[in-house]
């Protein structure tokens, strides 16, 4: 990683009559912790600050002399337009269902527009975007091509703020390889989807390398403006916007030499405090090595960890007696001779059964009922002459007894 070198190559271009690579110290900026989330935070609020406030009139779909009907009519209550001879009157008007009417909850432009964000919290997100710009990886998952660009962070000679023509500006760019990123920016001018494309953002385009100078007035900024893609900004008035478009981190910055080394000055360290922010240190990480793995397999650490333990003992798991048998029989070993008789006289009970209704239910032969039948008359007759009903007439019908 870039942060992990104590010194940057200045990259010297063609007109300076250095030839050899200077070296400059990494500010303690570089090595600042990243954090992704506080820059898209502090991103999307710092974004909302440019808006302008916007609302619909406030007579709009109210300038009309409409009444409702009243009920009786068969007809909603809703406002209409009065008069006759036209398709408009009769219409409904007003309510915010009614074509021409009012929308619902009309906008207003004591909306909350604009956001307050810590002054700490800025400068946090700040910093994360420059330390993010020195790591390879993060600048190329961004998009930005810088195959060809010698190393990051790039810093350049400060003959690059004297250049004053566009066409000396993408010379300097070629030099140090970073104009495949400014083409990549002019190639991916297209046109917005929607209506932006009619209130003057009609264009848009990929962005390309940012271009950070020391000097104040600087004759590079008219140089290099004209350059689709590519931005130019103060090392003192470093913008977030700028350093993560979107809120995304790894943006290509092109320092110059100057700018590069007023970083520990505007910025400080992590143990000694800026010299432009009053009171300000560089944000601690949690760790100072963030190789986790690295740590925890260490001689030290293991050292002094206790042993892994092979044997776990695990809590036997309660079985309920009731539904299990192997933990009935430890509780109550008779258990099994009593379930054991319960289903021999289960099984006696139903054969007793079976062979109760199967004699009932046999088929008897014509003799078995013959004689049944010659029973039952008798025992009929024998009822009737016992009976004291055979005097009776009605009864003598009913019994089928002749007298």
């Amino acid at each position: 990683m870039a942060a992990a070198r104590p010194l940057v190559t200045v990259q010297h271009l063609e007109s300076d009559m250095a030839t050899d690579g200077a070296g400059v110290p990494l500010p303690h900026v570089m090595k600042a912790s990243i954090r992704p989330d506080i820059v898209n935070f502090v991103h999307s609020n710092i974004s909302k600050n440019s808006r302008q406030p916007y609302a619909v009139s406030r007579k709009a779909g109210h300038q009309t002399s409409a009444e409702s009907w009243g009920t009786g009519r068969a007809v909603s209550r809703i406002p209409r337009v009065p008069g006759g001879g036209t398709h408009r009157a009769g219409q409904g008007a007003f309510g915010n269902m009614c074509r021409g009417g009012r929308m619902f909850a009309p906008t207003r432009i004591w909306r909350r527009w604009h956001r307050k964000i810590n002054v700490n919290q800025k400068r946090y997100a700040v910093v994360s975007a420059i330390a993010a710009s020195a790591v390879p990886s993060l600048v190329m998952a961004r998009g930005h091509r810088i195959e060809t660009v010698p190393e990051l962070p790039l810093v350049i000679s400060d003959s690059a703020e004297g250049v004053e023509k566009t066409s000396n500006a993408i010379k300097v760019l070629k030099q140090i390889g970073a104009y495949a990123d400014a083409e990549k920016a002019k190639d991916s001018v297209g046109i917005r989807p929607g209506k932006g494309k009619m209130r003057n953002r009609r264009y848009i385009s990929r962005k390309g390398p940012l271009i950070v100078y020391g000097t104040e007035g600087a004759k590079l900024v008219k140089a290099f403006r004209n350059i689709p893609g590519v931005e130019v900004a103060n090392v003192d008035r470093l913008n977030l916007l700028k350093l993560a478009p979107g809120g995304h981190l790894g943006r290509f910055i092109i320092w110059t030499k100057s700018a590069f080394e007023k970083l520990d000055s505007i910025y400080g360290s992590f143990d000694k405090t800026s010299e432009k922010k009053k009171g300000y240190v560089l944000p601690r990480a949690k760790m100072e090595n963030a190789d986790l793995a690295r740590i925890i397999n260490s001689d030290e650490v293991q050292s002094v960890v206790k042993p892994i333990k092979k044997e776990v003992k695990r809590a036997p798991m309660k079985k309920n007696p009731l539904k299990n048998l192997n933990t009935m029989l430890r509780l109550n070993p008779y258990a099994k001779t009593a379930k054991r008789m319960a289903v021999l006289a289960e099984e006696q009970r139903k054969k007793a059964k079976k062979e109760k209704l199967d004699s009932k239910r046999k088929p008897i032969s014509k003799e078995e009922a013959t004689k049944i039948k010659a029973a039952s008359k008798s025992w009929y007759k024998t009822m009737i002459s016992d009976s004291d009903y055979a005097e009776f007439d009605v009864f003598t019908k009913w019994l089928g007894v002749s007298q």
